[in-house]
């Protein structure tokens, strides 16, 4: 049992220098802006670009908008796919798990020809319709994770249950979803929602070719041109992804609301 435990410690040992010598290699080379000592010129830097605030502004309004038409979009339908067709589950599985398959540079590429400004529907002609095009996409991109986190909380409660109890009290459609799932699975949504934003705010395929002026394209511009602001960024960035994760963890773990009438 000793020797057991001794090498298992061992193997997270090494699993946690293997995973964290890199994070703090970049995170000393980036305080190395002031030659002969440590300082946190580059995040001073980064944080007084205008195009830094810009970008990541920008980045995030999407990442929120997509997150809400995601959940518009698929707790409906993994509601319904769970109380009324579940012979459609591996279909809808198999579905969502395609922007897992197929790249993100072939979906824009996709999305240009079918979109472009000489098609029927022009929506790369303005700012706006890029901007819509670009949010479906990211849609696109955070359906695996969504649908999961979705259909994981719907099977923690008994959806049946809950909706005959619901019409048995005259609630409609729209109000079971909306005042008695909804809530159920509220963790459940923010765990998606979380992984989304994570997913969004990184991104850089879409948002370079469609040439929107995000927080992905910003990273590889001053990645291309800067020598400590970018360690900086990763590492601005790895800590988002991390604040992300714990989010979900706390939500995770938080109870699950009562039902309501």
């Amino acid at each position: 049992m000793k020797r057991g435990h001794l090498g298992a410690w061992l193997a997270v040992a090494l699993g946690g220098i293997y995973f964290l010598a890199p994070l703090v290699a970049t995170f000393e080379f980036s305080l190395r802006m002031r030659r002969g000592e440590y300082s946190f010129d580059a995040y001073r830097v980064v944080f007084a670009s205008g195009n830094f605030q810009a970008s990541f502004l920008y980045s995030t309004i999407v990442a929120l908008v997509t997150i809400v038409v995601a959940a518009l979009i698929v707790v409906p339908a993994a509601y319904f796919v769970q109380l009324r067709l579940p012979r459609l589950r591996a279909i809808v599985e198999f579905i969502t798990l395609l922007p897992l398959v197929i790249p993100a540079i072939v979906l824009v590429f996709g999305f240009i020809r079918l979109y472009g400004s000489s098609s029927a529907l022009p929506l790369t002609a303005t700012s706006l319709g890029t901007d819509a095009l670009l949010t479906f996409g990211y849609v696109g991109l955070g359906l695996p994770y969504m649908y999961r986190s979705v259909d994981a909380g719907l099977r923690a409660i008994d959806v049946r249950t809950l909706t005959e109890a619901a019409e048995s009290q005259g609630a409609g459609a729209a109000t079971i979803l909306f005042h008695i799932i909804l809530p159920n699975i509220r963790s459940a949504i923010l765990s998606g929602a979380f992984l989304t934003f994570a997913i969004v705010i990184g991104e850089f395929t879409f948002a370079s070719l469609l040439d929107r002026p995000a927080f992905g394209p910003y990273l590889q511009l001053i990645g291309a041109s800067r020598a400590y602001e970018p360690a900086a960024l990763a590492v601005m960035a790895f800590a988002l992804t991390w604040a992300c994760l714990g989010l979900i963890q706390l939500v995770g773990g938080a109870p699950a609301p009562g039902v309501r009438r």
